[in-house]
């Protein structure tokens, strides 16, 4: 399917659009904002910025990275998994290396969508995905204790750390923030579904928390003042960016890039899945580039394209783009509306809400699969990426998952099948193809998979014994991919058989892997007239030639 642009996403959108469809948009478009308003507060909260940080990202990406977006459905904002990564960020650097590392990788972003690299993204295998997000799920976990159990542990560098410095240095609860918190893990998760469907369980949990502390005028620490203003008082500048010192910010940076990328992707697939809507990757990634620089502007943190959210848009009846801007007119109403009584919101409520997205992030019908299914590389991939978020820092998780997805992918596609035959010659006739049937020393060998270098040593090794051969055949109709290395390993295939007196012959060979061997030399080398169009035909010719061990 060729790339769209933008105008042509606009026009195919918004062709023949009607007021009944928008009145799905609008319907779509509050419902979407009731659900993001308690999610926006807390991953604010979260990421180590403030609650209000959170709904100006909130407001910000659903105007720009909506009317940019590379699918209608598609709903931007601050997610669990980035507040995760910006957490760690924020103890190093303070909010400005929130900001930073913000404003540099949404110009990276930008750049990927430009250049059109969004496909390469997809190469990620989906259990190394399932691994960082079952880990990130638990970094959210354990970063929202303190404040579900009303405590403050020093800060550290990881999740492991944390759980460990809890049995260390020991803690006294707070008995009016644990009742908070469990209010709203209680509602989230006992609330019955046909109430969730008209009201958010999360929103309704945060507002029975509220008005408990409120009313019994409890201690709890709460989320302060809201101010009704986009443009927060703390916020990056081009004065504040710290030239000099950008090297140190490379790591967060593509931290914040790869996850920006596989997270809005990933929920693009979803939204494509439900909707039978492709996603232009490219453009998304444009949008998503350019929301993040311009949001530190505005003393917002990193977002991304939100599964929950977009979901929830999609079940809602959504229809266009606008189910995200009237997301965003929506949280921006309520930023002047209810910020009195937002700034009243329990920490630990917040926390509450943070623990329950926090167990239902993780993709548990992929994980069921996994483990089930007993697919040991994946089950390793997804172990492996799970501990290294948890254990490390998420930067060097990045890494080890990004390495260990080019491993299992190569693990997948190595393993190159060679089966070796002698000819049928009753299952010639059956066809229909008359040979002399004289020659004993005709062979096929049916190859299926890549030939490149890390399958060069089972080619190697399946050609060893070649005695008495007068022709070997290959038959490449299940080869699609060959390298430098795998057009190497032929020629020595074929100056083996040449010189003891036999010779090589190609059937069924791809357009794409004839072009690579002919720019290899092998085309002239071994001669055009070797080529042919199936096994059946090259034996046919082989036999017609002359050969030495039959005289």
């Amino acid at each position: 399917m060729p790339r769209r642009s933008l105008a042509r996403l606009y026009k195919d959108e918004f062709t023949g659009y009607s007021l009944a469809k928008f009145q799905q948009d609008l319907l779509a478009g509050l419902t979407v904002a009731a659900v993001a308003l308690p999610l926006a507060l807390a991953f604010g909260v979260a990421s180590g910025a403030t609650a209000a940080a959170g709904l100006v990202t909130a407001i910000l990406a659903g105007f720009i990275m909506g009317a940019l977006t590379g699918a209608p459905f598609q709903i931007s904002g601050p997610t669990g998994a980035m507040s995760a990564v910006l957490i760690v960020l924020v103890q190093r650097y303070g909010l400005e290396g929130i900001w930073v590392a913000g404003l540099f990788s949404g110009a990276l972003l930008l750049l990927i969508g430009i250049l059109r690299l969004g496909r390469f993204i997809a190469f990620i295998p989906s259990a190394v995905i399932s691994g960082f997000t079952s880990g990130i799920a638990l970094i959210i976990f354990i970063g929202q204790i303190d404040n579900f159990l009303g405590v403050k542990t020093p800060a550290v560098d990881t999740a492991a750390q944390k759980i460990l410095g809890y049995f260390q240095d020991g803690f006294v609860p707070n008995l009016q923030s644990l009742i908070i918190g469990s209010l709203v893990i209680v509602t989230m998760l006992f609330m019955p579904k046909k109430w969730t469907a008209r009201f958010p369980a999360s929103l309704l949990g945060i507002i029975l928390a509220t008005l408990l502390s409120s009313t019994l005028n409890w201690s709890a620490q709460t989320i302060g003042e809201i101010p009704n203003s986009l443009i927060l008082q703390s916020r990056l500048s081009l004065a504040n960016i710290p030239w000099t010192n950008l090297p140190d910010f490379i790591a967060p940076i593509l931290t914040i890039t790869a996850l920006g990328a596989v997270e809005s992707l990933l929920c693009g697939a979803v939204g494509s899945n439900m909707t039978g809507v492709r996603l232009q990757a490219n453009q998304e990634l444009i949008a998503q580039g350019v929301g993040n620089m311009l949001i530190p502007f505005f003393g917002g943190v990193p977002a991304t394209a939100a599964i929950a959210r977009s979901s929830v848009g999609i079940k809602s009846g959504g229809q266009t783009r606008l189910v995200s801007i009237i997301h965003a007119v929506g949280l921006l109403l309520s930023m002047f509306l209810l910020a009195p009584f937002m700034g009243r919101i329990p920490l630990a409520a917040l926390a509450g809400v943070l623990m329950v997205t926090a167990v239902r992030m993780n993709e548990w019908e992929a994980i069921r699969f996994i483990f089930g299914k007993r697919f040991k590389t994946d089950m390793i991939a997804f172990i492996v990426t799970m501990l290294a978020t948890v254990v490390l820092d998420l930067t060097q998780a990045i890494l080890i998952g990004s390495f260990l997805a080019g491993a299992v992918f190569l693990n997948k596609i190595a393993s190159i099948d060679i089966e070796l035959q002698e000819v049928d010659i009753k299952r010639l006739k059956q066809k229909g193809i008359e040979t002399a049937g004289k020659c004993q020393h005709v062979r096929v060998a049916f190859l299926t998979g890549p030939l490149f270098f890390a399958a060069t040593g089972q080619f190697n090794e399946a050609f060893q014994n070649l005695k008495d051969t007068h022709a070997l055949i290959l038959s490449m109709r299940g080869v699609s991919l060959i390298d430098t290395a795998g057009i190497e390993a032929i020629h020595r295939l074929h100056e083996r058989l040449h010189q003891q007196g036999g010779m090589l012959m190609f059937a069924g060979v791809h357009d794409n892997a004839y072009d690579m061997m002919k720019r290899g030399g092998l085309v002239e080398t071994i001669g055009a007239k070797n080529f042919f169009w199936s096994s059946d035909q090259a034996i046919v010719e082989a036999e017609r030639r002359k050969c030495t061990y039959c005289n």
